[in-house]
């Protein structure tokens, strides 16, 4: 009797222990739902009860630590970026789905985040803001707008990480200038000097695109990857469909190589919406770059998730950093800039 007394109480006290809005469900992919989180894209959130909880695999757990409120992400073994240009939330998932099928159906299978915005426009400050945490200042598609700055890839480097920017139509290694179809002002690494001005890091690490064939099938695919399509490809001047075929193969094609493991985070990213959007969030000034679509493809991530937690391009940044544990740069740092947590939580981003 007095075991089972002691038993009692040792329940009792973990049950008082439990994080309010916890008590009655343990979040499994299609979550009970919380404030920040909706309903997967196919409308079906399903609440499971404690108590009569099916088996489920580890990584669709909540961490303990997410339940005492932390941040948590994976320690990705690689984090790929793929840009796409200048269409709106409501362009690739509003009612007319039939622009960009194949991207729709990546994002029912996988993460999307519906309420993400652009910090500026044209495309370079997005660029530039998605690296350093700054726009630096820059307003315009420049050329020659160089920064002498901080930036995500020092930052990697100095970490023992490694990373590459695979440019398409980028005519040789570290080209500076526009060529054909490849800008400039889509590779934004190599406005920043301490990159552009070190011929070695240079022509090691911003590379034609051509080169990731290589990379993948020498299982050397580096620790972080700035992947973006051509000016036709990106959907920049070619239709969306060209957009959504180049954009299904690329992700096929990683996830067909060993050299990406099964730790990874694939992030699809539009830069701006269209010029005539200037909505905003996150503290950014009132006319930004407008609401724009993001897809998150992880194995670690709950799967089928919709997330209405405002983020921006600084959020993005934010969690590669505090993924790998790395400092926080420029706007990264304020309280206002929340990392994309909830798709490994379930739980409001911190």
């Amino acid at each position: 009797m007095k075991k089972l007394l002691v038993f009692t109480v040792f329940c009792l006290v973990l049950a008082g222990c439990v994080p309010a809005g916890t008590s009655q469900y343990l979040l499994l992919g299609r979550s009970a739902p919380i404030s920040g989180i909706t309903a997967p894209l196919d409308g079906t959130p399903t609440a499971v009860p404690t108590g009569t909880l099916p088996a489920a695999p580890t990584a669709t757990m909540i961490p303990t630590a997410a339940l005492a409120g932390q941040s948590v992400l994976p320690n990705f073994d690689h984090i790929v970026l793929i840009m796409l240009e200048n269409r709106g939330f409501k362009s690739v998932f509003g009612a007319d789905t039939t622009q960009m099928p194949l991207l729709n159906t990546l994002a029912t299978d996988n993460v999307v985040l519906t309420n993400y915005f652009a910090v500026a426009h044209p495309s370079l400050p997005n660029y530039i803001a998605l690296m350093s945490g700054s726009t630096q200042k820059i307003t315009q598609d420049c050329t020659d707008c160089f920064v002498n700055q901080p930036n995500l890839a020092d930052e990697i480097e100095a970490s023992g990480r490694t990373w590459k920017a695979y440019l398409e139509g980028m005519p040789s290694a570290c080209f500076v200038g526009n060529a054909g179809a490849y800008a400039q002002k889509h590779d934004p690494l190599l406005y920043f000097d301490s990159i552009r001005l070190n011929a070695a890091r240079c022509d090691r690490s911003i590379v034609p695109l051509t080169t990731l064939n290589g990379d993948l099938a020498n299982n050397q695919l580096p620790n972080f990857s700035l992947i973006t399509p051509n000016l036709c490809d990106s959907g920049h001047d070619c239709s969306a469909a060209t957009a959504d075929q180049w954009i299904n193969d690329m992700v096929t094609k990683l996830q067909a190589s060993p050299a990406l493991g099964e730790n990874y985070l694939i992030i699809i990213a539009f830069d701006e919406a269209g010029s005539n959007d200037k909505s905003s969030c996150c503290g950014l000034p009132t006319a930004a770059g407008g609401q724009v679509a993001v897809v998150l493809i992880s194995p670690s991530a709950l799967p089928d998730m919709s997330d209405n937690t405002s983020y921006d391009h600084y959020s993005l940044l934010k969690t590669i950093l505090t993924a790998w544990n790395l400092p926080l740069l420029g706007q990264t740092a304020l309280p206002s800039t929340l990392a994309i947590t909830s798709p490994w939580t379930g739980l409001p981003g911190k």
